[in-house]
């Protein structure tokens, strides 16, 4: 059974006229040979997932800085829930679900250790963006420094994936939108968990129009999507719910990610962050051989090296560095 044309076949007799469809990929850098039974998105999705990268997400902090209790969302969890969001999106609207997923599963692969708190730290030293470093590390840093070598549209969604910027598909606009409806959601359950707010605190309008709780306001901000973007070339929520998602994250700056106490450790995380980088770039022959044989500033490769590291390897590394060790006879 020949499975590349049946998998093809129904690519282009299922999916949208406005989808993206494996065939018609744009491309990879380095070209490969076709596998047997997988697309050229469903290859890309398995790269990422079986990547090391990948695998360091889940010892990375979403929002909340090193919380006790097991059921706080880490960025793998994140990623993982942005996923689900998409692909529901997509199979509703007959988009590509498996290019969807191979862009939700990559987009935040560049984050550094502590969230934007260690995004903050590196802008300092040097320009830094994560979805940026998400797609340096799927171009350069993953397989030893060659890369994943991907598709040109998980690329391009990977790297656009943020709210101001502009994916070249629709299958990376729906990442776009499910990144935001992911983490506002959760972002909100785990403040809720913490103590941070109270459900009631969320402002009337939205628990009366959106939902009462983290599933309903989730389902109906997909729904809105489904039902605004149906038949359509363009994909977006509808006006009434593009208030309501901005407001929710308005919420969230102002009652969570700015002036809650879950954010009292942040500070330390930057100080950290920032010692690091001045260490490596002082002590440029510590840094891993493969950054070193690399065609890049020094800037970079030391945001490379910091970027890479999960929360708690960030911790044991500047714990060696500047905490005394025991000695003896």
């Amino acid at each position: 059974m020949d499975f590349d044309i049946i998998t093809y076949r129904y690519e282009e007799e299922f999916l949208s006229p406005y989808a993206s469809k494996a065939s018609k990929t744009k491309g990879r850098l380095v070209p490969i040979p076709p596998c047997p039974i997988r697309t050229e998105f469903q290859r890309d999705r398995d790269r990422i997932l079986h990547s090391k990268a990948f695998r360091r997400l889940k010892h990375k902090t979403q929002v909340f800085l090193s919380p006790e209790g097991d059921h706080y969302r880490t960025r793998l969890t994140h990623t993982l829930e942005v996923s689900q969001i998409a692909r529901t999106i997509a199979r509703a609207l007959r988009m590509n679900e498996d290019l969807t997923e191979a862009i939700a599963l990559g987009h935040d692969l560049g984050h550094t250790p502590y969230g934007h708190a260690g995004e903050r730290a590196l802008n300092e030293f040097t320009p830094f963006r994560h979805n940026e470093q998400s797609l340096r590390i799927v171009d350069k840093l993953e397989r030893s420094g060659t890369g994943m070598n991907l598709c040109f549209e998980v690329r391009d969604g990977i790297l656009n994936h943020p709210s101001d910027c502009h994916p070249g598909t629709n299958e990376g606009v729906i990442v776009s939108w499910s990144d935001r409806i992911a983490y506002i959601n959760h972002d909100i359950d785990d403040a809720i968990t913490g103590k941070i707010i109270k459900q009631d605190d969320i402002p009337e309008v939205y628990r009366k129009n959106v939902g009462t709780t983290h599933g309903e306001r989730i389902n109906n901000m997909i729904l809105d999507i489904i039902n605004h973007s149906f038949g359509k070339k363009d994909i977006s929520p509808s006006d009434e719910y593009l208030e309501y998602i901005g407001g929710l994250r308005n919420f969230l700056f102002e009652n969570v990610y700015f002036k809650s106490r879950a954010k009292t450790e942040e500070s330390k995380a930057v100080d950290m962050i920032k010692y690091l980088y001045e260490f490596y770039y002082k002590n440029k022959d510590l840094l891993p051989k493969t950054l070193l044989d690399m065609d890049s500033s020094l800037e970079q490769k030391v945001c490379d090296h910091i970027a890479s590291m999960s929360d708690r390897y960030a911790v044991m590394v500047y714990q060696n560095i500047t905490i005394p060790k025991n000695w003896g006879i």
